[in-house]
Formats: structure tokens, C-alpha cells, sequence
């Protein structure tokens, strides 16, 4: 029998999607698959709510899928610490709040879940202790990651399923189209979720004199913005333009449940960040992964390190022409526009590929499941 555990996951949300949505996602497995008692703490309830609309942006404590939603606000109120205490992704934590969990007794479980990398070094500082330097605390690193060696990837019990029953059945497709006001047809249909993207012109270029039409998807957000810019005129989330071969849908910011539809639904999805990143591959669908950019080009690193891995069994033909252009995306050059249309002439392969991808994905086990395994033998056995 699962012990039933209380936690505190403390998410700072900054500028885009990708923080809210993996703590929201782990938040709801931990409480749906596990049992467990979890608080989830956000500064920003805002840019929650347009992920998941039930949460109310105005009240400072609701109820939303048996998740205690709480506002991270200044100053932070007197809680009693709970038995693990997650930090998603580095965010420091309240200086109250972190002298009363080394006046608790026993100490929480203390864990920086730290983001997705296909690095090598990963497997190495996964699962690694940083005792804190004043209180009798220690902080464990948690790594997602793609090898056994890591804490494997968020998905949920059901999600595989899930996925076929919709792209194997012809009226829920049709049925998701519509509630988008969209057509089924015979065009390509991409969807474009990126930060902006100097690459993007020559892609939507490439796009327009494809001989071939394509549809791309576009939720509200900068990939929209950036698109308003380059075909000079303002694309308002309903609405469609034609540019050569190519017509770009606008469509509303989906919450979770809708852009995983998204993303099971179209031919190749572009996605960026951590959290799409990893529901794209669930998707089964063929991808194209725009890392966060950082100074120096050092996001060029995670993903020529994914690319390593992703690759590697795509084959000489498709393989080359994949990380051509995947580089390319991510080094945001021109070359895009030239490497596209060798790209659609492995449609047949990429598509193949990404489903045996997400089945090797699937099989490694899911990070809730871990990470929560991970704690209860840290409670059992405690380091101080």
C-alpha cells in the first residue's frame, strides 16, 4: 500500500509556459496515480489559468483536479512545511519556509527538479546530494533525462492509449478539427509552437512555394506575433490567411488537455521549451525541438545532444536532412527554407520513427512514479 504523503511543489513562473506546465502535470499525477496530498505553490496564476481554465487567477487557495492550488505571494504565509518539498526547476525558496522545514522533525525530503536534458553528464548528477551550507538540510537534484540512469519523463498512466484511440479513430479527429473551426483535408498540417525565430521568414517562405499545400497551426502567443510581422498583417487567434501554398490557422492558447489533441492530430509538430517538448514526443507525431535560447549559444549543446539520440536510429537517408535542419531551426539560420523540402521527402520515415520513439519512451519508465519512489526511500532512510 502507497503511503499517502503531503507535498509542496513551488513553481516561479517567468516568461513562458513551460515551468507551470510540467509542476501542473506532476502535481495531478502525483494526487490521481499516487494517492498523495499535494499544495502547489505559483506566483503567477495568471499564466496558469490559460493553461488550465478551471484555475481561478483572484483566489489565493482552490481545489482544481484534488491539487491544493496555492498563490506564491509576498510575504509567504506561516505553513507548516510538507514531507517532500519539490523546487521546480532552481526557484529559491521562501527563507521562513526553509527554516521550518530544518525546525521539523523529521526533515521533508527536499528536491530541485531540475530541466530535461539529453546530456551525458545528466546520468551522472542525477539523484546527486547538496547538504546546505547553514541548516541541517539536504537538497537531492532530480534529472529527467532519456536513459534509465535519470528520472525517465512525465507521462501519465493511459497516455499511449489515450493517444491511439484518437489517431486511429476518424470522427474524434474530425470532431477535435471542428471544435477549431478547422476542415479536415489533404494538406500537411504543422503546428508551430516557438520562441521567435530569425529562421522563421525562410521557413514560411519555403512553406509558400512548397509544391505541396501546407496548413500551419498557430496558438496565440510570440510564433503568431512573428508571423503577423512577416506577412504584414495581424493574425487574430480565428482567423486564416493564405500565402502561396500555404495558409496559416490562428487559433486560441490551448490549455493542456487541448494541445496534446493538437499535437496527436497534425503531421509534424514544432515545439519548444520542456514541456511541449516532451508531449510532442509522447505524440508519436515527427518533431522539430526549438531549445530555450541562452547566451553564448549554449541551448546549441541540449540539442545537438538530443539530436545525438533522437537520430541515431532515423537511417543515412532521413537522419542527415532531420539534424540539418533541426540545427539549423535552432542556430535560427536561412538554411531551413533549402533543408525543408528533403525533410517532406521523409515523411514516410520520420513518421515511422517517431512512433518507435515514443514506444522506447514509453517503456522507461515515468518520472512521477520515480521521483516519488525516490522520496519514500529518502523518508525511510534519512540522511541526517
Amino acid at each position: 500500500m502507497k503511503a499517502r504523503r503531503t507535498w509542496d511543489i513551488f513553481c516561479s513562473v517567468v516568461d513562458n509556459f513551460g515551468d507551470i506546465g510540467v509542476c501542473w502535470r506532476l502535481a495531478r499525477q502525483l494526487t490521481s496515480e499516487r494517492g498523495q496530498s499535494v499544495r502547489l505553490w505559483v506566483n503567477d496564476l495568471a499564466s496558469f489559468h490559460r493553461l488550465c481554465r478551471r484555475v481561478d487567477p483572484a483566489r489565493e487557495l482552490q481545489i482544481v483536479d484534488a491539487v491544493e492550488v496555492r498563490h506564491w505571494g509576498v510575504p509567504f504565509p506561516q505553513v507548516a512545511p510538507a514531507d517532500i518539498v519539490i523546487e521546480g526547476f532552481g526557484v529559491r525558496l521562501p527563507d521562513a519556509y526553509v527554516e521550518a522545514m530544518a525546525a521539523r522533525s523529521p526533515h521533508p525530503v527536499w528536491i530541485n527538479l531540475e530541466y530535461l536534458s539529453a546530456e551525458s553528464w545528466v546520468d551522472g548528477c542525477h539523484g546527486l546530494p547538496s547538504p546546505h551550507p547553514g541548516l541541517p538540510l539536504v537538497k537531492h537534484f532530480f534529472f529527467p533525462g532519456f536513459t534509465f540512469a535519470t528520472g525517465g519523463l512525465l507521462r501519465e498512466s493511459g497516455l499511449t492509449e489515450a493517444r491511439d484511440a484518437f489517431q486511429s479513430d476518424p470522427a474524434a479527429m474530425t470532431a477535435f478539427w471542428r471544435s477549431l473551426d478547422l476542415p479536415q483535408g489533404g494538406a500537411l498540417r504543422v503546428s508551430l509552437f516557438c520562441y521567435g525565430n530569425a529562421a522563421l521568414p525562410a521557413l514560411v517562405e519555403a512553406w509558400s512555394s512548397d509544391r505541396l499545400p501546407v496548413v500551419c497551426i498557430v496558438p496565440e502567443g510570440k510564433a503568431l506575433t512573428q508571423l503577423s510581422q512577416i506577412a504584414g498583417q495581424r493574425i487574430e487567434p480565428g482567423s486564416r490567411i493564405e500565402l502561396g501554398s500555404l495558409s496559416v490557422a490562428a487559433i486560441p492558447f490551448l490549455d493542456l488537455d487541448q494541445y496534446d489533441r493538437l499535437l496527436w492530430a497534425c503531421d509534424v509538430n514544432f515545439v519548444r521549451g520542456e514541456d511541449s517538448f516532451v508531449r510532442a514526443q509522447f505524440a508519436a507525431r515527427p518533431l522539430v525541438w526549438q531549445a530555450y535560447p541562452q547566451d553564448e549559444g549554449a541551448h546549441l549543446n541540449k540539442s545537438a545532444a538530443f539530436l545525438a539520440r533522437y537520430a541515431s536510429a532515423l537511417g543515412t537517408a532521413a537522419g542527415p536532412v532531420y539534424c540539418a535542419f533541426a540545427e539549423a531551426w535552432n542556430r535560427e539560420s536561412a538554411d531551413v527554407g533549402k533543408y525543408w523540402a528533403e525533410l517532406r521527402c521523409h515523411r514516410d520515415a520520420l513518421a515511422a520513427h517517431a512512433r518507435n520513439w515514443a514506444g522506447n519512451l514509453a517503456a522507461g519508465g515515468s518520472l512521477a512514479i520515480k521521483l516519488a519512489e525516490f522520496c519514500e526511500d529518502r523518508l525511510k532512510y534519512p540522511v541526517f
